[in-house]
């Protein structure tokens, strides 16, 4: 019984949540990639506080780099996430089961909140440090490029994903695709642990408010809702860190200057030349960003995990769930 979930369901195999996981992460990207970039590029903003000089809304932002650079320039740095998406969601929802079975009760298989949260965060520090950190770094640098899309003569430093996974290995060596990895681990942590912690609670809820679904996938649109309410709660509690993370990633090191004192540099001059708001440019389109993309990947993870166990529960002529 241990081996098994509150629903008396197994696991979905490592090969499910590749496929499923890589799926849902691939639909996610292509939808809501534009408000990423917007994002990075209010992180980015210096613009200080004057007379006379207002703050950049995410819709000005956005505006701003489809006339000048085309409407390609919103997806700037997708090819860094889709190179990085399918093992990123194979590796969270892989962990995140590992993890949760290891936490079970071992005599009823039950799995409580508190090990479901701790699990969420393993399961995002796990994959901040596997893949999502060096794929954010190349995603940024491709991202804070102002060259127009549309004028072949103005040249970028980073051409393609790769161009500047190779460029940025080159000049800065390796380990600067880990610049900025304690405070990715951090975010991915709280954002998964709050993410599964809030969806695990809400399908349990709905699950037992719906007799008709105790044993069965909720239905889309429910999936939907509370993937997007879940998807709101990390970008609340961890704005802060992603904003200093996306500063300390957009730049090379200086020679001697520790990890630790960049990140206090950095929130320091931010503190001091912008305010306390510095910390949360560009919260509005992360939450726009991070909870509709929640609620995308959770509807079709489900989804094709779903249709995946039905293929798997025909092929081999078994009953899947027991």
């Amino acid at each position: 019984m241990s081996k098994n979930n509150q629903n008396g369901k197994k696991p979905a195999s490592a090969a499910t949540n590749l496929i499923a996981g890589g799926g849902a992460g691939m639909m996610e990207a292509l939808v809501c990639h534009p408000l990423d970039t917007i994002k990075v590029r209010m992180q980015l903003s210096r613009r200080a506080k004057a007379p006379g000089v207002k703050p950049r809304g995410f819709v000005a932002t956005g505006v701003e780099i489809v006339k000048k650079e085309t409407a390609l320039g919103l997806y700037k740095g997708l090819g860094a996430v889709l190179g990085g998406i399918i093992p990123k969601m194979a590796i969270r929802f892989t962990s995140y089961e590992w993890y949760k079975q290891l936490l079970a009760d071992k005599e009823t298989g039950t799995v409580s909140g508190k090990a479901t949260f701790v699990a969420g965060l393993a399961a995002g520090v796990t994959e901040a440090v596997a893949v999502v950190n060096p794929m954010e770094v190349v995603k940024i640098r491709l991202q804070a490029q102002h060259h127009s899309l549309a004028d072949p003569l103005d040249a970028p430093k980073y051409r393609s994903a790769p161009h500047a996974l190779f460029t940025v290995v080159k000049e800065e060596g390796f380990s600067a695709l880990y610049r900025g990895v304690s405070l990715t681990a951090l975010r991915q942590g709280t954002n998964q642990a709050a993410n599964f912690t809030a969806y695990s609670y809400l399908k349990t809820f709905l699950q037992k408010a719906q007799p008709e679904y105790a044993d069965k996938q909720l239905p889309s649109y429910q999936t939907t809702l509370i993937g997007l309410i879940s998807g709101a709660m990390g970008p609340f509690s961890n704005a802060p860190i992603d904003t200093i993370k996306t500063r300390l990633q957009r730049t090379p090191a200086q020679p001697g200057q520790t990890a630790m004192a960049r990140i206090m540099s950095i929130a320091s001059d931010m503190f001091k030349q912008e305010g306390a708001k510095a910390f949360y440019k560009g919260i509005t389109p992360r939450v726009m960003r991070v909870a509709p993309g929640q609620a995308v990947t959770f509807t079709v993870y489900e989804f094709l995990r779903e249709k995946l166990e039905k293929s798997r529960w025909s092929i081999f002529g078994g009953d899947y769930s027991e």
